[in-house]
């Protein structure tokens, strides 16, 4: 049970203490959901539109869009960021616990619970022997193979559970593959858990001392608006010039993503210079190149994947 940090470019830029949100922040999240509709089919762009309007926010994800077609893309783009919007106070959800009966629910719009912890799947390790918890019930893994089996109209699954699950399969398939979202790592120092990097203090070139993982969610930038974040994307060395591997992009499990992530936190998210302990550590360059480097494969793989999940459920 976890997550409770992260940070937006203007906490990266001005070194201030952040407010509770999540991963890749609105531009990373945004710019993997963009990738993804570019690669849908338009039927499918259609049905997943028609779902996204029975959300009461699609007013808001589609402020801005000069036509039809914009307006079907910023939706889709901008409702990647609900799962974490709905943590806001603007909201009123409950913040509910993992251990709840109701925790790995899919019950559609009528459920007005936090759910934080669908955003990560802990995988537990320890380089020194620090006895591991039992592993959470409910996680990313759970939620994203009920809600994709219910997203199919075959499903017999409403359309208030389908579009809901949409929204939140948006979001996730980005989570799973930030690496700290799949990774806790224990230690002499941090007996009771680092909640994947927040508890490790780092400090990178610009001078701000943030938590690690929050270093990790703010690499494409902080809140943002579709346009925005379709700008960033398509820059020339934008996500969109990433590539991608046929192969790896139809690997559908979560699980499997799961465990990528974590053998990915493991060979550079915890890499020297971070310490075993919540001491702020300087981040070198090699560092902050290979963390950049690999969040950027991440995201585009990201994309590819949600791309294949969705097309394949809603064609």
């Amino acid at each position: 049970m976890r997550r409770v940090v992260s940070i937006s470019l203007l906490t990266l830029t001005l070194g201030i203490a952040a407010s509770p949100a999540c991963t890749w922040w609105d531009e990373g999240h945004m710019q993997i959901a963009y990738l993804a509709y570019k690669r849908l089919s338009d039927p499918v762009r259609d049905k997943a539109d028609s779902l996204l309007k029975l959300n009461k926010d699609y007013a808001k994800w589609t402020a801005g869009a000069t036509d039809d077609k914009t307006a079907k893309m910023y939706a889709f783009v901008h409702a990647a960021t609900w799962a974490d919007d709905i943590k806001t106070k603007e909201y009123g959800y409950t913040r509910d616990a993992v251990t709840s009966p109701t925790a790995g629910q899919n019950v559609g719009y009528s459920d007005h619970n936090q759910h934080a912890y669908w955003h990560f799947k802990d995988i537990d390790f320890t380089p020194d022997g620090t006895p591991l918890p039992a592993a959470d019930r409910v996680d990313f893994v759970t939620q994203l193979k009920l809600m994709t089996t219910a997203l199919p109209a075959s499903s017999g699954a409403s359309d208030d559970v389908r579009s809901y699950d949409l929204v939140w399969i948006l979001h996730l398939v980005g989570d799973a593959h930030q690496p700290l979202h799949a990774a806790a790592r224990y230690t002499l120092q941090i007996p009771d858990g680092d909640a994947g990097g927040n508890a490790e203090s780092v400090i990178p070139a610009n001078g701000s001392n943030m938590a690690l993982h929050a270093y990790w969610d703010a690499i494409f930038g902080g809140y943002s608006s579709p346009y925005g974040a379709i700008f960033d994307a398509d820059d020339k060395d934008g996500l969109s010039s990433v590539g991608v591997s046929p192969a790896e992009a139809q690997i559908a499990d979560p699980a499997i993503w799961a465990q990528e992530g974590a053998d990915l936190a493991k060979q550079y998210a915890y890499a020297s210079p971070i310490s075993t302990g919540k001491n702020p550590v300087l981040l070198t360059r090699d560092y902050e190149t290979s963390v950049k480097n690999v969040a950027r494969a991440r995201a585009a793989l990201a994309a590819a994947r949600l791309a294949n999940l969705i097309e394949t459920a809603l064609k």
